[in-house]
């Protein structure tokens, strides 16, 4: 079992991910933030098809594409229900379900927060987790729908994925959440973070993904509620920090 995974810039600062299970050459894209840059992209790698479409959530930016994507190249797509208030859905998913893409098998993990029916698809044996807009470099998603406690469950969730699971997160964020992980306390795991999260958007490269262990040394929004005892403690601290994160500028 393998994958391909390929990241695109698109719009104004999210990324579409393309993922090919190497054994049955199916491809999917992560959500469709831009049906042209997809399109083009599966023809430039010379995959030829696009299989599937993984929705992680309702927003435009991560769904405006569906229909054109479908049209052009017959995928079937698949998300939860909140999908249907903006673009088609061909399959219903729901926390707990388990999708495949070939011989690969994505867990459906409540990522909810963002927005109320928010998911990620997770594989825990390849180590990768597409997550939307839950989890960014040094960042967490706004709470659009949810609560904060809504979004610290979430973020608790993918705290069990094991320590170097890649999170791939759907914005480039990352230097403007940067600026605000040092307005909050500066540490020393920080420093070199930035002196690496700097260069690579100086070469023009994402800061996608990120690694589960990286963003749990550095990121305030993981870092700092844990300093409390107990969910509910936590997740008080998690709301205030994402309030201080609103009022940044």
């Amino acid at each position: 079992m393998a994958l391909d995974i390929r990241v695109f810039p698109c719009l104004q600062d999210n990324y579409a991910f393309l993922v090919r299970d190497e054994r049955s050459g199916q491809v999917a894209t992560i959500d469709t933030p831009d049906a042209e840059v997809i399109a083009g992209s599966v023809e430039s790698l010379g995959w030829g098809r696009l299989d599937y479409i993984f929705n992680t959530h309702w927003h435009p930016d991560h769904t405006n594409g569906n229909q054109a994507l479908k049209d052009r190249f017959g995928c079937t797509i698949i998300g939860p229900q909140e999908v249907t208030r903006i673009a088609p859905l061909d399959q219903l998913i729901n926390p707990g379900d388990e999708v495949y893409l070939g011989e690969t098998r994505f867990e459906i993990m409540d990522l909810s927060g963002h927005t109320a029916g928010q998911i990620g698809y997770i594989n825990r044996d390849l180590k990768v987790a597409f997550v939307g807009d839950c989890l960014f470099v040094l960042g967490c998603g706004r709470l659009r729908e949810g609560t904060p406690a809504d979004m610290w469950m979430s973020l608790t969730r993918l705290m069990t994925l094991p320590e170097d699971t890649l999170i791939y997160s759907a914005h480039e964020y990352a230097l403007d959440n940067l600026r605000f992980a040092q307005s909050v306390g500066s540490h020393e795991a920080l420093k070199p973070r930035a002196e690496q999260l700097h260069d690579l958007r100086a070469r023009g490269l994402p800061t996608v993904p990120s690694r589960l262990s990286d963003e749990r040394a550095t990121n305030p929004f993981l870092k700092f509620p844990l300093m409390q005892s107990g969910f509910e403690a936590q997740a008080r601290a998690f709301g205030d920090l994402r309030l201080q994160k609103d009022q940044f500028r």
